[in-house]
């Protein structure tokens, strides 16, 4: 008997169960045209954009790096050394002639060309003065005028 009591009471205590359709539905905005589906377009163009705008951007960095390293080669470095005492080396030798004191024997002006450009100048016998003019290939003149010895005054 107490179990038939038992059975009675679990059965009392236990709540109706009560069903209702099934309704199933999309969660994803991309397949519910209408609420959040703009939104949706939206974020997925952002996102390839900004992942052409990084790959880009990655590209370029990859390339001045491999450039950088490049002109960083001791073979790199040697050339431009030598390159710049090549220069100073011409340059030395065109001042000198400018400012040689040979007297009369000496050339009053001269000229060279260095890539494109062409580098003259001319000494004014009478006061000294010196008149440095390059000419860059693009046809564009600068003019540099270099007092005579005489007048410096310090």
């Amino acid at each position: 008997m107490k179990h038939l009591m038992l059975a009675m009471a679990i059965l009392f205590m236990t709540n109706s169960s009560a069903a209702s359709e099934l309704v199933w539905g999309f969660k994803s905005p991309a397949f519910h045209y209408g609420n959040g589906y703009s939104t949706h377009v939206l974020s997925v163009e952002q996102l390839s954009h900004n992942r052409k705008e990084d790959y880009k951007d990655e590209q370029k960095r990859l390339a001045e790096e491999i450039e950088r390293e490049a002109e960083n080669t001791t073979l790199a470095k040697f050339l431009r050394n030598v390159e710049s005492r090549i220069y100073a080396t011409l340059s030395k030798q065109m001042v000198d002639s400018m400012f040689a004191d040979c007297g009369d024997s000496c050339s009053n002006s001269g000229s060279t060309s260095l890539e494109d450009n062409t580098i003259a100048w001319l000494r004014d016998p009478t006061t000294g003065s010196i008149t440095l003019t390059v000419t860059e290939e693009d046809g564009s003149v600068t003019e540099i005028t270099i007092p005579g010895a005489g007048e410096f005054n310090f």
